[in-house]
């Protein structure tokens, strides 16, 4: 007796649903593993930038150190030569004052600068013209004067006129 109008297959585990369901496994084990294997090389290579932004950032800073030392060597340079052009001109118009101090009368031959002093030669027409124009003023701005004569070939008076500051006073006027 037959039971059944088909005839029997032979059964499989492997059916359709079952493939399927194997391929969507094997799918995602796939991708699964491919996302792991991109995560693990994306670790080594933002790793690998780490390190090298790092020894750059080292770098840079290093360089921006020696750059603020050439800075302040610069400003000391800076601050030195504002030091000596201010000095300078102090010096123009000190010089540009004693040659306005000299009268026209008398004639300066050589003037020398000391620290604390000056020293002037020159030719005058005698003693009077000298003391009156010229000794006169150089007393009110040096503390110790000394004048000395001897005659010229023309009948003036050949004179060397040393001019000093004293220390203390100098000191004494810088505070």
């Amino acid at each position: 007796m037959i039971y059944s109008y088909i005839k029997p297959r032979k059964k499989s585990i492997f059916t359709e649903d079952m493939q399927l369901l194997v391929t969507f496994f094997t799918i995602t084990l796939l991708m699964l593993f491919l996302t792991y294997a991109f995560l693990l090389y994306k670790d080594y290579s933002f790793t690998t930038q780490k390190k090298e932004s790092l020894a750059k950032q080292k770098a840079v800073l290093s360089h921006v150190d020696k750059l603020e030392g050439e800075i302040s060597k610069i400003e000391e340079q800076k601050n030195l030569s504002e030091k000596i052009f201010t000095k300078n001109i102090v010096l123009k118009d000190s010089i540009s004052n004693l040659f306005d101090l000299v009268p026209v009368r008398i004639t300066l031959s050589r003037a020398e600068l000391l620290e604390n002093g000056l020293i002037l030669y020159g030719i005058t027409p005698n003693k009077d013209v000298y003391n009156f124009m010229l000794q006169a003023p150089l007393r009110s701005i040096f503390h110790r004067t000394y004048s000395s004569f001897y005659p010229a070939q023309n009948g003036w008076l050949r004179f060397v006129s040393t001019n000093y500051i004293d220390e203390e006073e100098k000191y004494i006027d810088e505070k």
